[in-house]
């Protein structure tokens, strides 16, 4: 059987600087450069006028209300995310790898599809709303906006969270069950200390993808500057409006912010494993 040994040339490994050549010529149109370029035009005028963007009524609105509407459903998707992935780990039943996979569906659905079913569903004619008071409307207001992101983030918490159960021993479960706890208190005091490094990585996903959502949120927001105007939407409105210093402000802020979670679950990674494990 004839063995097949990679060349070398003089010693040095010539596919080992050719692969990474061809990564990163690859990566720098598609990825690098774009990235680079919001940077390079944002601070092009100076870092006072980069500042004087940033602060604008407007601006400063759209980013506390981004943070604010992705905290919360990123809160609903942690916890439905830990009782579904429990409930969906311990227990076998009918229909439940239907269920796994009707949770899992927001991943692969257009967000604009996503927001045109709730204002079909939550909007003033719709399957609920139409039942709804003018004073308990949702749709157009702030939290059409959390509905949105709950219902487009809704998988990562729980895809984080649900192959932690299925892959951890339950022998400390059963030992604290024979000492006399219950079943609140094993899951409070032995359960959930294990899944700290999968509810920290599920909820930095959630967050991360909740506040640069833009296709579910403009069609149930209405883009309201002051009112229902996220972060991403800011940025498309400015834009549209031929404000590209101004929109270009608030990208950088959502890219800075995706940059230092990524970078945390990246360099993170050993002490949210050793979380788990603990």
């Amino acid at each position: 059987m004839k063995i097949t040994t990679i060349k070398h040339v003089s010693g040095f490994d010539v596919a080992r600087p050719v692969s990474i050549g061809m990564m990163l010529g690859i990566m720098l149109p598609l990825v690098l450069l774009p990235l680079l370029s919001i940077f390079v035009y944002g601070f092009g005028k100076g870092p006072g006028a980069f500042f004087s963007s940033l602060v604008a009524p407007e601006a400063v609105f759209a980013l506390k209300l981004s943070v604010a509407t992705s905290f919360w459903a990123t809160v609903f998707n942690v916890v439905f995310g830990l009782f579904a992935a429990y409930v969906l780990s311990r227990y076998d039943f009918w229909g439940r790898n239907a269920v796994i996979v009707t949770i899992s569906l927001p991943t692969a659905i257009p967000t604009a599809v996503a927001g045109f079913a709730l204002l079909l569903l939550w909007g003033r004619y719709g399957m609920i709303g139409k039942f709804l008071s003018e004073r308990q409307q949702i749709m157009f207001t702030p939290y059409a906006i959390i509905l949105a992101n709950i219902f487009v983030t809704f998988p990562l918490a729980f895809g984080v969270i649900k192959p932690v159960f299925d892959t951890m021993s339950r022998s400390l479960e059963e030992a604290s069950a024979t000492i006399g706890a219950t079943r609140w208190q094993t899951f409070w005091h032995v359960t959930l200390p294990s899944l700290r490094g999968a509810i920290v990585s599920g909820a930095l996903l959630t967050f991360a993808r909740a506040v640069g959502e833009f296709g579910s949120t403009i069609l149930v927001s209405g883009n309201l500057a002051g009112r229902t105007q996220t972060a991403p939407l800011y940025i498309f409105a400015k834009f549209n409006e031929g404000q590209i210093e101004a929109a270009n402000a608030i990208a950088i802020v959502l890219a800075l912010l995706s940059f230092i979670i990524f970078s945390v679950l990246f360099f993170a990674r050993d002490w949210l494993e050793f979380a788990q494990e603990a």
